[in-house]
This record gives structure tokens, sequence and C-alpha cells, in this order.
């Protein structure tokens, strides 16, 4: 613990920290029969809640629900859908019914396990600040050389017309505010299960491995995306997760995510001279 944390990422240090990790992950009491059959559950929770938001985060998914509750109301079958539509924000509701998703697999589903199985608090899964103070320098220099790269990205056509993933953002400052309210709650919700939930709950079976373990499911959900962002994945999910169980937060991992999604969505539209309100003089 008395290493700088400044030098943790060092080719020397690096090493060092993993195993100071896996130490600490050696000091529970608990069985280790108990903690295997622990890390058993848990795996397959885990399962349970990446097949959930995979299938049920979809635009489809959305419009099929709706038609299936619209049956509902008899001769007024397709009342709800058309209610909705009607409104404008159709798509917006599509894009709030992806946020409930995250929400659920990512948070509820693992809350219930937490609070009824583990019986432990929610707030031992990184929601606190813990050591954050001693880190942040750190989530910067992640975070720096990706705000460069979407600064130069933002001039291709492609960049502009892939952000933001809500078409509608610049028509008005509330789809814009909403949007990226929903899109960047994700994020805390994907935080949480990703570098609290699944690190924090396989730590005292697995050591330091929880984070190895950790990112093979956080590469997976970037299959759809380019290669080169998914393999990226992996060093972005081992770093996140490596100062996520040094400063017990997922603050730092959150505001990576955040910071760096809100940018893309904002030079996008800044480049397209697509916001709301355009401020420039030309």
């Amino acid at each position: 613990m008395k290493q700088n944390i400044y030098s943790i990422f060092h080719p020397r240090n690096f090493l060092k920290a993993l195993k100071e990790i896996d130490e600490e992950a050696q000091d529970s009491k608990q069985d280790r029969a108990d903690l295997q059959l622990q890390a058993s559950v848990t795996l397959l929770v885990i399962a349970v809640c990446l097949l959930v938001i995979f299938y049920l985060k979809l635009n489809t998914s959305f419009h099929f629900s709706l038609n299936y509750f619209s049956t509902l109301f008899g001769q007024h079958q397709y009342y709800l859908l058309t209610l909705i539509r009607s409104t404008g924000f159709g798509s917006l509701f599509a894009e709030l019914w992806w946020g409930f998703w995250h929400l659920f697999g990512y948070v509820l589903i693992p809350w219930v396990y937490i609070h009824f199985v583990l019986k432990r608090s929610i707030t031992e899964f990184g929601l606190g600040l813990g050591e954050l103070h001693k880190h942040w320098k750190w989530y910067l220099v992640l975070l720096a050389p990706i705000l460069i790269f979407v600064v130069l990205a933002s001039f291709r056509d492609d960049f502009v017309n892939h952000y933001p993933f809500y078409k509608l953002a610049n028509r008005s400052w509330f789809d814009l505010l909403a949007w990226e309210l929903i899109y960047l709650s994700q994020f805390v919700f994907l935080e949480f299960f990703f570098r609290g939930f699944i690190l924090q709950s396989l730590k005292p079976a697995f050591g330091v491995n929880a984070i190895f373990i950790m990112c093979i499911p956080y590469l997976m959900i970037h299959f759809s995306k380019p290669w080169l962002e998914a393999t990226g994945a992996i060093l972005f999910g081992l770093f996140l997760g490596v100062l996520a169980m040094r400063s017990r937060s997922i603050w730092g991992g959150v505001a990576v995510h955040a910071g760096v999604a809100a940018s893309m969505d904002v030079a996008a539209l800044l480049q397209s001279r697509g916001l709301p309100i355009k401020w420039w003089p030309f």
C-alpha cells in the first residue's frame, strides 16, 4: 500500500499492483468452499443480466412490447402505440426503453442478489468515493488522448453521421438534454455492473483474476463496434478495473466514459452545425 499510486501503470510496478490486490483478497475469512459457491452463483447472475440486456434493450423489442400491450385495450388495439407516436417523441421513448433495460440488468438484478443473497450493502460495490482523490490523475491519463482522437475524428463524415445515436438530438434543447441524461446514466449503470458488482463479488474467490474475468464480458459487449474499439476495450477494461480496485470507487470510470460520450455527441453536432441553438456567427 506504500507504493506511489501514480506509478501503478509503470511496467515495473504494474505486476506489483496486481499482487497487492491479490493479497487484499486473501484476507477474506470466509470458507473457501463458500467463496467458490458464491462465485459460481454470481457468474450465473452475471450471465442472466447480460442476456436480459442484450435481448430486451433493442428498439425492436420496444415496438413489439408496445404492440403487445396495446392488444390489451381490445377495440383500442393500437391506441397506446399511436398515442406515443403522436407526441413526436416516439424515438426518445425508444431510447428511454433502451436505458431502462440497462438500469434493470446492470443495477436492479445485481441489487436484488447483493441484498437478499450476499446480504451486503450496495454501497460496498464502488458507489462511494473511496480513495478516488489519490487516483484522479490516472483517469485523466486515460481520458486525454481519447478526447484528442474525438476532435480529430469529428472532421470525418462517418463520425458526424454516426453520433449522436439519437438522431433528433439537435431538434430542441429538451431532446438533447433528455437524450444525454439517458445516455450518460447508462454509463453509471455499466460501471457499477463491471467495475463494482463483478469485481467486488468475485474478488474474494478469484482475487486479482476478477479483473481479467470482468474484461471478457466487457469486451463482448463491444463486439458490435469496430474491431479497433473492441480491441481497445480489453486494455481499457483492464486499466479501469485496476483503478476501481485501488480506488474502491466506480466514479472515475463513470467520469471517463461520460466525458468521452458527451464530447463525441457535442463534437459531431458542432461539426454538422446541428446544435439546437447556434451561437456561432456564420
